[in-house]
């Protein structure tokens, strides 16, 4: 499928309020899907060094 415009590509051929919308919410769940476990790691490791504080305290 080619385009004549810039205008005609973000329309899709008049699909494009559904197509954007639909990539939009891929990247933000292929996002998230990223993010979760880097951050649930991070926390771990947290909370590891905080026991292992405590324990050399104790």
């Amino acid at each position: 499928m080619s385009f004549a415009s810039v205008g005609e590509f973000f329309a899709m051929g008049h699909h494009g309020a559904y197509v954007w919308p639909a990539y939009g919410l891929f990247a933000l769940v292929l996002a998230w899907n990223i993010a979760s476990p880097w951050r649930a790691r991070r926390r771990y490791l947290q909370q590891q060094a905080r026991n292992a504080r405590r324990e050399r305290q104790a």
